[in-house]
């Protein structure tokens, strides 16, 4: 059942996210019980079909009130407005709470909650709100309107899923550290051109069947080019992360160039594989530190993120991917050494069908940053087959959110990449010349010796020599390392391809590994 509770005595403050921080409230204000409109038929087939009667009308950009006032609302005004924790909406155990309008996010987005067969918006009400005195959001009228919101645990001190902003959302995972994001969908990213992003305008919030602790969050996307109808049926388990059932009805008003389905957007600065290209205290700085993925073949593959000197977008051809998500497999804080944001702590992303998605590609884009304030990161899945206007297209996936991705396989795979000096050491260093050392871990390598024939297996494009390569077991651990070094004179961006083997069957998953050498020029 559907529950607005009164919690004043259970107002405790809640820790900080990356969204928001709740101050201190400036004032005591007035008890307050938020109110709820009258009920309407509500299902997620009905939600479809009002995308699909939206899609066939011309795009309405969404309302700002007040644009001036909203400017005035910057990251610190936004950061003094706390939510009233007894303002909390409960559907059915779940407690929900909203997030502000500000100057980052200023269009208003509806919320309403599900029971059964109808729906029933929750009323915006300042009271649901508590700032300070000076607060230039208080210039804003009744009706403005909510920015997003977020599911709480029980005792109302933490978050663990938010939406906010577009098509964004994301969850803390299994270490309650929130980390990258997702999007709903993505248009036309890593083209040169502006980028087009839709946004989420309205949420309903269902109540969990009897039994079940799954909530399940329907939304509505509008854009120029896109709307679409949503549902994600979300089950969250403390330590063990967040499992989202998506299902994606889509409606296009235009023809897009580069679809991109179930994105992840993450940071990645430094890590061992590049650290001479961060100026910085800190041994490694990333929310994510590879791309992973396992193709319609069942070829597993890890492809190690880099911080490119231009944009580059990589594309990985397949036919029904199995999966593929952004993951943060280096869990040692040694590694980081930064006790504010925890680093070692940010969840993985795992993307996986729960159909068959045809011919694409999993696009990665990866963009040049010389801070960790800024996303540098995008992978999607880009089907071979782009709309057009009126298209009609469906898409069905879980994303798991998680300490790793959910694959079970005996291959090694890849715990670091490193990128040294070509040559011997105490001899003149070749120019040109580039030393990669990949280290591998897992059962299928744990035991193996020199004797036992474990054979280096690497391919370099045209124009790129391999000079040397040769692996061996890395004393003290269960980790084998493979080393060669390449010769790329003049070669602007090199593409490779590693894995081991023995008696002619892999013992770990395919590397796939990129650099544009004339990075590492300055560091030589």
């Amino acid at each position: 059942m559907l529950r607005l509770v009164a919690l004043a005595a259970l107002a405790l403050p809640l820790a900080a996210t990356a969204e928001t921080v709740t101050p201190v409230a400036a004032e005591t204000a007035a008890p307050f019980t938020p109110a709820l409109a009258a009920p309407q038929p509500f299902s997620f087939e009905l939600l479809a079909e009002r995308a699909r009667a939206l899609a066939a009308a011309p795009y309405q950009a969404p309302r700002v009130a007040q644009p001036d006032v909203l400017e005035r609302i910057d990251y610190d005004a936004h950061w003094r407005i706390a939510f009233r924790p007894e303002a909390t909406v409960k559907v059915g155990d779940m407690p929900v709470q909203f997030f502000h309008l500000g100057t980052y996010f200023r269009s208003p987005v509806k919320m309403a909650v599900v029971e059964g067969d109808q729906s029933r918006e929750v009323v915006y009400d300042p009271r649901f709100f508590d700032m300070p005195e000076d607060s230039p959001a208080r210039a804003l009228t009744d009706g403005t309107g909510f920015a997003g919101f977020r599911l709480m645990r029980e005792d109302l001190k933490t978050d663990w899923i938010s939406f906010l902003g577009g098509a964004y959302f994301r969850t803390d995972g299994a270490l309650r550290q929130y980390g990258l994001s997702a999007r709903g969908l993505a248009l036309d990213t890593g083209l040169g051109t502006p980028e087009e992003f839709p946004r989420f305008t309205e949420f309903y919030i269902e109540e969990p069947a009897d039994g079940s602790s799954d909530v399940i969050i329907h939304a509505l996307m509008d854009s120029p080019s896109v709307t679409g109808a949503y549902r994600m049926k979300t089950t969250h388990a403390e330590g063990k992360g967040q499992v989202m059932e998506i299902s994606s009805r889509l409606h296009f008003r235009a023809p897009v160039e580069r679809l991109g389905i179930g994105p992840l957007t993450s940071m990645f600065w430094y890590s061992e594989t590049n650290r001479v290209l961060g100026f910085d205290w800190r041994p490694e700085v990333h929310d994510t530190d590879g791309l992973m993925m396992v193709m319609g073949n069942g070829e597993q593959i890890w492809r190690p993120l880099n911080n490119p000197a231009r944009v580059v977008t990589s594309s990985f051809l397949g036919q029904d991917i199995k999966g593929f998500g952004l993951i943060q497999r280096d869990r040692n804080y040694a590694n980081y050494e930064d006790d504010g944001v925890f680093y070692d702590k940010r969840p993985a992303v795992w993307i996986e069908p729960m159909s068959g998605w045809g011919a694409g590609a999993v696009q990665l884009v990866e963009i040049p940053t010389n801070d960790e304030i800024y996303d540098n990161i995008v992978a999607f899945w880009n089907p071979a087959e782009q709309p057009v206007a009126g298209s009609q297209m469906q898409f069905d996936y879980k994303m798991h959110w998680g300490i790793d991705a959910p694959v079970e396989t005996p291959l090694a795979r890849t715990v670091a990449t490193r990128i040294g000096a070509g040559g011997i050491p105490g001899h003149p260093r070749p120019p040109g010349h580039l030393k990669m050392v990949l280290d591998f871990e897992g059962p299928a390598v744990k035991g193996l010796g020199q004797q036992d024939g474990v054979t280096p297996e690497i391919t370099l494009p045209e124009g790129v020599e391999l000079v040397q390569a040769y692996t061996l077991p890395v004393v003290g651990t269960d980790r084998w390392r493979l080393i060669f070094d390449i010769a790329a004179p003049g070669v602007e961006t090199v593409d490779m391809r590693a894995y081991l083997s023995r008696n002619g069957a892999p013992l770990t998953e395919t590397w796939l590994g990129q650099v544009q050498p004339a990075q590492y020029d300055r560091a030589r």
